[in-house]
């Protein structure tokens, strides 16, 4: 799961999120093996945004729509089928939308902006 996570960081459709959580959740279980995954820091700042609700900071936000859309525009131009921009942009956009979404702090960081790992 975390390799599929760190795929994602190159494959803009595969998402990496949700793998870095299933396994850090899976590797829970023992805790050796989860205070050596904490240890990468990449996973780390995922998992610790997660449970806090911090959400993303905006240059990792930034990043990753630059990411994502240069990849696709490359992808579109490259395939030159229009019915594959076409999808190429709608997943884009739900792509682009659920980051927005997931990068905003979480309630309780709102409130509460002094709670631990809150932004």
């Amino acid at each position: 799961m975390l390799a599929l996570g760190a795929i994602g960081l190159f494959l803009p459709i595969l998402p990496t999120t949700p793998f870095v959580l299933v396994a850090a959740a899976c590797f829970a279980g023992t805790p050796a093996l989860h205070a050596h995954v904490l240890k990468i820091p990449f996973v780390n700042a995922y998992i610790t945004n997660y449970k806090t609700g911090a959400g993303l900071p905006r240059k990792t936000v930034a990043i990753s729509l630059s990411f994502l859309w240069v990849t696709l525009t490359a992808s579109a131009l490259v395939s030159r089928k229009l019915w594959l921009a076409l999808l190429l942009a709608a997943i884009g956009t739900a792509v682009t939308i659920h980051i927005v979404i997931m990068s905003r702090p979480r309630a309780r960081c709102k409130e509460k902006p002094a709670v631990e790992g809150c932004m």
